[in-house]
């Protein structure tokens, strides 16, 4: 189906995906950006319940009160960083300046409700749709990447304060904030695995052969 050279490419793009946190301010193609909702929208989903939507954001009075929701909890949060080194707090701090920084902004949504109460697969395991959403999130991911893009996920708000900014029905859960951009500071390795946060784990201690071992 692939030749090697288009393998090898598939591969490089998911060793290459960072989340990045400082952009510069040059406007993005709206090729792109329609692309990288395309790969969001093509992505896999339980029962097929595609429980997504994407909210486009660019103006900065709108941008400026995500921020401002992000601050809110990163200083909620600082009180569990107050001993760590100031890498840490820097890092929190990183989140809400690339929310301001980048040109573009995607909040990713899921909608529980879709598909109806049976959806084929979501009977037994009701996070379906949490998960299903997370798949798109990382297409888009993979596709900025693949687009010459910088992205930064940035997940910690209250999630009222989300729906209250973009007009969310409250049945609605804003999962992921986006932020999209060009950038010169793409990073090689992970930043929190770069500032030592957390190393990044072998492979071979992850992995059981028929059922789950302890080590």
């Amino acid at each position: 189906m692939f030749n090697q050279q288009e393998i090898e490419a598939i591969y490089k793009v998911i060793a290459t995906r960072r989340d990045v946190r400082t952009f510069l301010t040059n406007p993005v193609e709206e090729e792109k950006i329609q692309n990288i909702i395309e790969a969001g929208h093509q992505g896999p989903s339980v029962g097929f319940m595609q429980p997504w939507n994407f909210i486009v954001v660019k103006s900065d009075e709108v941008k400026e009160k995500l921020a401002w929701a992000a601050d809110k909890e990163r200083r909620a949060l600082a009180i569990h960083y107050e001993n760590k080194d100031e890498r840490h707090q820097k890092f929190l701090s990183l989140k809400i300046e690339g929310l301001k920084q980048a040109p573009v902004t995607i909040c990713v949504t899921c909608d529980p409700t879709r598909g109806g109460s049976h959806v084929l697969g979501r009977n037994s395991i009701p996070e379906t749709d949490i998960l299903s959403t997370a798949c798109a999130i990382q297409n888009m991911w993979l596709a900025a990447t693949a687009e010459g893009l910088a992205l930064g996920w940035v997940s910690f708000y209250k999630k009222n304060d989300i729906r209250d900014i973009l007009n969310i029905p409250p049945h609605i859960e804003p999962l992921a904030l986006l932020s999209i951009g060009y950038t010169d500071n793409y990073p090689d390795k992970p930043i929190l695995q770069s500032s030592g946060w957390e190393k990044r784990r072998e492979l071979e201690s992850l992995i059981f052969n028929e059922k789950w071992e302890t080590k």
